[in-house]
Formats: structure tokens, sequence, C-alpha cells
């Protein structure tokens, strides 16, 4: 095997209510050129098969783990977050190098970790990684927009000092963004996150959607970012960038709304302020080199106008 990858992986995947998806997440991790030595499948309170097909692939899969959590609570990324670091408790006698959230409704190629694990392995300052992913949009597959210094929440892999740094857990956001928290405070604390375009994976069911239609999902996703911090500033630009997505216009100007609701209202931020303080400047620093881009191109387009 290649020295690269030699170090183990283990994953987590929160579940509730998947028996729609989780046989065919379920069958593409058992697929993997590389198969993590540990996988966590928490069923969250589900009222459907989620644990009755988790328990089918027991006797087959002998690195998953089923961990139940009783009782009657609704759907929110907070309980997320809760679930998967419920999870933890499984891996306490694993030595595993690197920890992944895996969500119940997202497929993977077969070569899909072996290729991160590689990345990993090509760089030690590589704290997060993970592949891009395609989600539906109605009936069609679209990639999910995501700037090349994160990584999808669905697919996020740890290096373990790593994630040991920002806490060891997801932090349980109401609004969400626990994977945003998460690669920000990597970043803050000196590490690498990386998307890698050339790694793909499948999301069967559009991020925020379980629960709610896909305009909803969005003013909640505008939400989510004031609940992170985001710079009034820095989310219109993104507003207006994303109008290029689907649901096209529309879905930006909704986030927008729930972004601007949110702020106008001062509803709580969830981050700790050194956190935000962070994120905010990196933000600045985006917007200075945006501007500076466009002055650039501009400048260049003269140059050439005159030149004929």
């Amino acid at each position: 095997m290649n020295p690269l990858l030699q170090d183990q992986y283990v994953l987590i995947t929160p579940a509730r209510n998947e028996e729609s998806f989780l046989a065919n997440v379920i069958e593409s991790v058992a697929a993997q050129t590389i198969k993590p030595a540990r996988w966590v499948i928490v069923d969250d309170r589900s009222t459907d098969r989620t644990a009755e097909i988790v328990q089918q692939y027991l006797p087959t899969c002998t690195f998953i783990r089923l961990l139940r959590r009783e009782g009657d609570e609704g759907r929110h990324f907070g309980k997320k977050a809760a679930a998967f670091n419920a999870g933890l408790q499984l891996l306490q006698d694993v030595d595993y190098s690197y920890i992944g959230n895996l969500d119940a409704d997202t497929t993977l190629p077969s070569n899909y970790y072996e290729s991160i694990l590689l990345e990993f392995g090509l760089n030690p300052k590589l704290g997060v990684a993970g592949g891009t992913v395609y989600t539906k949009a109605g009936k069609r597959e679209v990639r999910l927009d995501a700037a090349a210094d994160s990584v999808p929440g669905a697919v996020q892999l740890f290096r373990r000092p790593c994630f040991d740094a920002i806490g060891g857990r997801y932090l349980p956001l109401e609004w969400g963004g626990i994977d945003a928290a998460a690669e920000i405070m990597a970043r803050m604390n000196g590490w690498i996150v990386q998307q890698f375009p050339g790694v793909t994976a499948c999301e069967q069911r559009r991020t925020g959607t379980a629960g709610s239609g896909s305009l909803m999902a969005r003013y909640n996703e505008g939400v989510r970012f004031h609940s992170l911090g985001y710079g009034t500033l820095f989310y219109l630009v993104r507003a207006l960038y994303k109008m290029q997505y689907w649901p096209w216009v529309v879905g930006s100007l909704v986030a927008l709304a729930g972004f601007l609701f949110a702020r106008v209202r001062n509803l709580p931020i969830s981050l700790p302020s050194e956190v935000v303080e962070y994120l905010q400047s990196e933000q600045r620093q985006k917007l200075a080199s945006w501007a500076v881009g466009r002055r650039s191109s501009h400048s260049n387009a003269s140059i050439q106008e005159n030149g004929r």
C-alpha cells in the first residue's frame, strides 16, 4: 500500500428518517477502496426504518456501529451536531488519524476516501478536506457552490489534530452552519481547508430541505449566515454572485431577505466574538482582492481597447 495511505479514518453519520437514501450511502461506503476503521451511524430518534436498514448491514459491514438516540425532538441543525458528537463515544477505542462527517443522503464513488487521504498525505498542513458535492435542483444535478477554502459539510474530513484544535466536536448551532463554523476555526488555528474539485460526491437532497421547501431553505440560509457573523457587505456581494445558481435570482433574493431580516432584528450571533472577528477579517481581505482584480481587469480591457 502507498505509505501515504496507511493512516486510518473514521466516520460519523447522523441520520433522522433517512430510509429513502441510507441504503445507497451504506453501499457506497462498503465499496470504498479504503474502508473506514469504524463508521458510527447515529439514528437520531427516527420514526421510519432508518435503524432497521442499518441493522441489515451489520453482519457484512463489520466496521459499522449503530447508536440509537431516544426521545421525540424536531429536526434542526443543532440536533445534527448533537447527534454527531454523541457518536464520538463509540470511537474511543479506535486509533485513527482522520475523522469525518458523512451525511446520510450523500453517496460516493469507490475511490473517494482513497483520493482525499492521498491529499492529506501530500500536505501535512491540510486540516480539513473534501470533494465537490453535486446536489439535486428539481430534476437536475448541480454543483454545490463553495469556495476553494471551504468543504461542504456533507463530506468534511478532518485531520485529527485539527479536529482537536477546534474543540474535538461540532458546535450545536440552532440555525446550522456547523460545518462553516468548524472550518472557520480550523483556518483561525492555522490549518488549510481545501475542496478538491477532481473528487466528487452526490447529495440526494438539497441541504436544508428535509423539513421545508427549497425557498424556505434559502431564507433560513440567510438567517444562518447572519448567525455566523457574516459581514453585511460581504453577504450582499455573495448574494449577487449566487444569482447565477439555481434557483436563479429568486433564491439569492430570498436568502438575502432572510439575512437582512435577522440583521435588522438583531438576532443573536452564534459564534464567539474572536471567531467572528477572524471571519470578517477574511471577508474584508477577499473583498479587497476582488476589488483589485476588477480594477486590473478593467485596466487591461482599456489598454487592449486603446491599442486597437
